[in-house]
């Protein structure tokens, strides 16, 4: 697939996806969401591929945020669009996805970008990160699942704070909230991005993907995770994956998964 503005390369099983808008600070504009999600969508859809990582291109910014000027003449109707489309093309999207996804946070995180870090599974961080959600500073919120997404990983005090302060914190704080995993320097995030992608490709693709799906349950309102975490319990054990990982378990072999 050819792209304009983000760059795909896999290797080894990991998928990476780069935004590379550098002049623009990798912002979000609608090309770029549209090409994003069709990225993911290939990658997903990529037997080979058993991780995603996305990044940005350069050491400046993970996504600086959105592009505004594609929006600031908005009216009402065209700005709850704008955020509907967004969150179902990529955000819940990303969410959603059976393959793990990580987030190599570079630099700036800021508004939309923060809010795609966070649509992904997990995230590693670089010690010059910067994360935000400042929409409140241009007169509105966090459209892209930023008000649901940031007190689900931080708790309802520190989101509000942020999203009202509008405000920044660094890489090492956001550690500290619980935003991200890991920080590193910045010339190891993708090499020890990829190690944590390493860990997670020896183990059941078929199982991962329905872990996924459980946990994700658990923060929908109108689901029981319970249930959702007993039922797909109960379909592992119909999985050639199941039968490889018990078998190799009791025969004290390295397991050698399909994702079948």
């Amino acid at each position: 697939m050819n792209f304009e503005n983000i760059l795909i390369a896999i290797d080894n099983g990991i998928g990476q996806i780069t935004i590379n808008r550098p002049a623009k600070l990798n912002a979000l504009n609608k090309a770029t969401i549209q090409e994003l999600h069709d990225a993911f969508e290939s990658l997903e859809n990529n037997s080979e591929v058993r991780v995603i990582i996305i990044t940005g291109e350069g050491e400046k910014a993970f996504v600086a945020g959105a592009d505004i000027s594609e929006f600031a003449s908005f009216s009402i109707e065209e700005g709850a669009q704008l955020a509907a489309q967004g969150q179902e093309l990529l955000f819940d999207f990303v969410e959603k996805l059976k393959t793990p996804v990580i987030a190599a946070v570079n630099g700036f995180a800021l508004g939309g970008g923060l809010e795609l870090a966070m649509a992904c599974h997990f995230r590693v961080a670089s010690d010059n990160a910067k994360m935000g959600l400042p929409e409140t500073s241009l007169g509105v919120i966090p459209g892209y699942g930023g008000t649901q997404r940031l007190p689900q990983l931080v708790g309802k005090g520190r989101a509000m704070e942020m999203i009202m302060t509008a405000g920044m914190i660094d890489a090492e704080t956001a550690k500290w909230y619980g935003l991200v995993n890991h920080v590193v320097p910045q010339n190891e995030l993708l090499e020890f991005t990829k190690g944590i992608a390493a860990k997670i490709m020896r183990n059941s693709p078929n199982a991962i993907g329905k872990a996924i799906k459980a946990i994700n349950a658990n923060y929908k309102h109108d689901v029981d995770g319970y249930d959702v975490e007993i039922r797909n319990f109960g379909k592992c054990f119909g999985t050639e994956d199941f039968k490889e990982g018990t078998t190799a378990f009791l025969e004290k072999r390295k397991a050698s998964f399909t994702g079948k």
